[in-house]
């Protein structure tokens, strides 16, 4: 028996409680009150947790749970039991896996609705499974008509219950930040599905002059490519490329890396021709394999368009890197968080630019300056070297590039969904994800793990092995 005691009656029959009598006293055994209880079963945990879950972002484990449910109520929980309650508070806050598909019709009608002009397509199987959702706002389309035509491609794979890829095409404005222009899922990467995502890219924004794909080496892209824009440059990322000349030619790396990047980003036929005559003389069989590959796909040199500074597909990689703990959502939340990231970039972008006052935007404003300093020959005929820099980077065209804002979605309360888009049957793809936990982190290829670490040394002595809180060393001169 215990002489703790809680009871209170209602005023009056009301809803309103009156607490009678109150005792904290607790005179149970300590065991009743530290060791495992039958009492403390998933669900009452996962309504104890349910806020702490709320920020997507936020790493809490069942070994957290654990030991917030010890120190809270005193009671010691399995780790299973913890991961329960963890899934059944996922699924109170999120929904069923299955039941954010249901969601889309109404979320995709009400985009198209509040974004007028935009291309936003669903595509499902003759059994109402779903299949592919592509996505191009009307902002992102608007835009792409002040920057280079260079189309950067990529995909990255969905951690959550049902699998699925995320694919995403994007460029750069004239102030060097990403510019997104169509994003969507897929249930699986494969030719069928890689050829829609482009037909609709291109229903989108058509065919400009001058203008180029930027993808990997992905058998799947390069097909597709070739099947929607058959007369289009497909230009390989250089980065991706080289690591597939490491990969073959592992002992002849080390002495190549420097001449390949050189060879890639050289501006004039007899540079070129100079450092390939390297690369033959450490290996021809580098050579045969670079011509294989064909040089305009890699060497700025023969590139038959004006590819600018975009040699890699690096932007892409900032925005896989960017949802990371997003692409454990379910289908609808995940595209909500893309849509919401790329508003805020939308926003910030051109808050930068109506507030950049000199000839060009912030990035290559500095470079000309740091070029301008080096070269006599210009200053000494009082040229202006800004007038001679491409209309794509004066604030001017940065500012055409954001005219159309990304407006939040209005509240889901007061959406205004048709019955027939409501009662639209979309049904989660066959595949679901596999067993076992979700990968953080790419596993990185043996050129990225030998790369050379950054040396960290203390700021007050200046040696390596620890920082400045751990550091007893007398401060050095500087």
């Amino acid at each position: 028996d215990c002489d703790w005691r809680f009871k209170a009656s209602s005023i009056n029959k009301s809803e309103l409680f009156k607490v009678r009598e109150f005792n904290d006293n607790h005179t149970c055994p300590l065991k009743d009150k530290v060791y495992e209880q039958r009492q403390a079963s998933s669900s009452l945990i996962s309504g104890i947790i349910r806020t702490k879950l709320t920020n997507h972002k936020r790493k809490y484990t069942p070994r957290d749970i654990i030991d917030d449910v010890k120190s809270d109520l005193g009671v010691d929980v399995s780790y299973m039991l913890a991961w329960r309650a963890k899934e059944k508070a996922m699924n109170f806050l999120r929904g069923e896996p299955a039941d954010s598909y249901k969601k889309l019709p109404g979320y995709l009608y009400t985009m198209d609705k509040t974004y007028p002009g935009s291309h936003i397509r669903m595509e499902k199987s003759s059994k109402n499974e779903f299949m592919y959702v592509y996505i191009s706002l009307y902002a992102f389309i608007r835009g792409f008509d002040h920057c280079r035509p260079i189309v950067i491609v990529d995909r990255s794979h969905l951690k959550s219950y049902y699998t699925g890829t995320f694919v995403y095409a994007s460029t750069l404005d004239g102030a060097g930040h990403i510019l997104p222009l169509a994003y969507g899922v897929i249930d699986s990467e494969n030719d069928a599905a890689w050829t829609w995502f482009f037909e609709q890219f291109k229903i989108a924004y058509g065919v400009r002059g001058n203008m180029c794909i930027v993808s990997d080496r992905n058998e799947n892209i390069i097909k597709s490519v070739s099947r929607v824009y058959p007369y289009l440059p497909h230009c390989a990322c250089i980065w991706h490329l080289w690591n597939n000349v490491y990969k073959k030619f592992k002992k002849s790396h080390a002495k190549l890396s420097e001449i390949y990047f050189s060879m890639a980003k050289a501006y004039t036929q007899t540079e070129f021709d100079s450092l390939m005559e390297k690369v033959e003389k450490v290996n021809i069989r580098v050579k045969e394999y670079l011509e294989l590959a064909g040089y305009e796909k890699w060497a700025r040199l023969y590139v038959p368009v004006n590819r600018g500074w975009t040699m890699t597909s690096n932007i892409a990689e900032s925005i896989n890197a960017a949802l990371v703990s997003e692409r454990e959502l379910p289908i609808y939340d995940f595209l909500e968080e893309v849509r919401k990231m790329f508003g805020r970039w939308n926003c910030s972008n051109l808050k930068e630019a109506t507030q950049t006052y000199k000839t060009l935007g912030k990035k290559y404003q500095e470079m000309l300056e740091l070029n301008d300093t080096m070269c006599t020959r210009m200053t000494s005929k009082f040229l202006m070297p800004e007038e001679y820099c491409s209309s794509y980077y004066k604030p001017s065209t940065i500012v055409m590039t954001y005219d159309v804002p990304v407006y939040p979605l209005p509240d889901k309360n007061d959406w205004n969904i048709p019955e027939h888009v409501a009662e639209e049957v979309v049904l989660p793809p066959k595949w679901k994800r596999p067993p076992g936990r979700p990968k953080k982190k790419r596993d990185k290829n043996l050129s990225e793990l030998l790369l050379p670490k950054n040396q960290h040394s203390c700021s007050i002595c200046g040696q390596g092995g620890h920082n400045k809180r751990t550091c007893r060393n007398a401060p050095h001169n500087k």
